[in-house]
């Protein structure tokens, strides 16, 4: 096989950047420089002698990539729904029959355990789903006398996605997949510290069938492609996800440019509500899940647990018991649970949070094992008790295996609790009683709510996106294609439709 080699994918064409300028990847779990020499197949990774780097992206290779889009766009959105399925279809196959090398990289690049990798699964179905659903609905109406009026829905343009490190393969499809069965035409831009499995599909593409410059993926850092993806006037819609404080970045650079429609699934400080009467072990088992599958880099893990306190001494003695079993080690094996940190900066965030939490909380050692070698950058799961409501690790996202378990003795009380927070992505609450679970959902300030569950269970048809600060607009199979079509309204005068003479010039106002 022939060394990784990540280029610019622009027009169909795999190309340096503008100034040739590169940067490194280091494996997070050997700290290696991935850079030089790492080969990958379906089963392994293996050293050779080989170098390559990963082409930074500029302003100018963002220019050229939505050039290519821009030339693309007209032959694409004139195409069916059904024409342009048939590449979508075809990406979801080749995805599929290259699942294990996908989990490969992204256990090369980020550290993620090949043992919880859906991702490919999960980006095949949408693909899937969208190369048979791009068939968007307008309306009709005869409610303004002597005219026929329609509502048609067309696609934005040339539209663009910046996507995360966490889970690349996943934002890269929910993103992706609507906006082109939408008819629109693509610029993605991948995180710098994930960039290996957005390229391996980059490959995939012109044998799919994607005609050049309908997807462009380019690689490199917010403050140079990130920004001028933002900003640039022939980008018209943009989806992102990602921190809070790049959310407001990309929101500012879009308002000071063309004011392009913006969709954004931001942070989170998930709280799950577990009642005295909750099936204990279930809980336990679900929010030690959520929180450390993958070392806490997930947007909607529960970092925050309050337990009623008559149950709270048997539930913590569950949790930290599975927190203790969790296997942390090399991601590339299939025993592995929990993997390291995505790099050494990771790393030192969580950490200086941990630090924080010992001073203003109890700390429990859990006794999960860091592994025997290259453990530089692991954290073992982390349990804080009885942090106070206001201390810094209570109110600011981690993004790290780290957990703060509280309690509360009333119904009220953990709703104000719960909902005290600038957050609001998921929130979850155990108990056997309907009636209870029923009202707390209404009352958790939260875009999901699980209950008797947490996340990341989630259901492709329903809304995905958050209150508050966690995010605008959703996304979801039946949603997603919303924030990729423009809506339009267009008004015939019909004569003979005016039979009572009472024709109506302002158009129903």
């Amino acid at each position: 096989m022939a060394p990784i080699e990540v280029k610019q994918y622009i027009n169909g064409e795999f190309v340096s950047s503008d100034d040739n300028k590169t940067f490194d990847i280091f494996s997070p779990y050997s700290g290696d420089c991935v850079a030089r020499g790492m080969l990958i197949d379906a089963n392994m990774v293996r050293e050779v002698a080989d170098l390559f780097a990963v082409s930074e992206a500029t302003t100018v290779d963002v220019d050229k990539a939505v050039a290519a889009a821009q030339a693309a766009l007209p032959a694409w959105k004139a195409l069916s729904p059904q024409q342009r399925g048939k590449p979508l279809a075809k990406l979801a196959q080749m995805i599929t029959d290259a699942d294990a090398e996908l989990a490969q990289l992204d256990a090369l690049s980020l550290g993620r355990p090949v043992s919880t990798y859906f991702d490919g699964y999960y980006a095949a179905t949408h693909f899937r789903y969208f190369s048979e659903a791009a068939y968007p609905v307008g309306t009709s109406s005869l409610n303004t006398p002597g005219f026929m009026n329609i509502s048609v829905r067309q696609p934005y343009g040339v539209c663009a996605a910046i996507i995360p490190w966490n889970a690349p393969l996943v934002f890269l499809s929910k993103k992706l997949a609507p906006a082109l069965a939408a008819g629109n035409t693509m610029v993605l831009k991948t995180s710098e510290k994930a960039p290996l499995s957005s390229d391996r599909v980059a490959a995939m593409l012109g044998e799919a069938g994607f005609p050049p410059g309908v997807v462009n993926i380019v690689h490199g850092h917010g403050p140079v492609s990130g920004q001028a993806i933002s900003s640039h006037m022939q980008i018209r819609a943009l989806s992102f996800t990602g921190s809070v404080r790049t959310g407001r970045a990309i929101q500012t650079a879009a308002a000071a440019s063309n004011f392009k429609h913006l969709t954004f699934e931001l942070g989170g400080k998930s709280p799950a509500l577990v009642f005295a009467d909750a099936d204990l072990d279930h809980a336990a088992r679900d929010t030690q899940h959520s929180i450390f599958f993958h070392s806490g880099q997930t947007c909607m893990a529960n970092s925050r647990i309050y337990v009623q306190k008559s149950a709270a001494a048997a539930f913590v003695d569950k949790f930290n018991a599975l927190a203790a079993a969790r296997k942390l080690g090399d991601p590339s094996q299939q025993e592995t649970t929990s993997g390291p940190q995505a790099d050494k900066a990771q790393y030192e965030t969580v950490m200086r949070y941990v630090e924080e939490g010992k001073k203003t909380g109890q700390m429990v050692e859990t006794g999960a094992s860091l592994p025997a070698k290259n453990g530089d950058l692991f954290v073992q799961p982390v349990v804080f008790l009885q942090q106070p409501e206001d201390s810094k690790i209570m109110k600011e996202e981690v993004f790290g295996p780290v957990v703060c378990i509280n309690t509360f003795e009333t119904e009220e009380e953990a709703l104000k609790i719960a909902n005290d927070t600038e957050y609001g992505l998921y929130a979850a609450v155990y108990t056997k009683d309907l009636d209870r679970a029923m009202r707390v959902a209404k009352g958790l300030e939260s875009g999901m709510v699980g209950v008797n569950c947490t996340s990341p269970t989630g259901a492709w048809d329903m809304p995905f996106g958050g209150y508050k600060q966690s995010g605008v607009g959703r996304e979801s199979f039946l949603l997603s294609m919303d924030d990729w079509l423009e809506q339009k309204a267009v008004f015939i005068r019909v004569e003979g439709l005016d039979e009572a003479g009472t024709g109506n010039t302002t158009l129903g106002r």
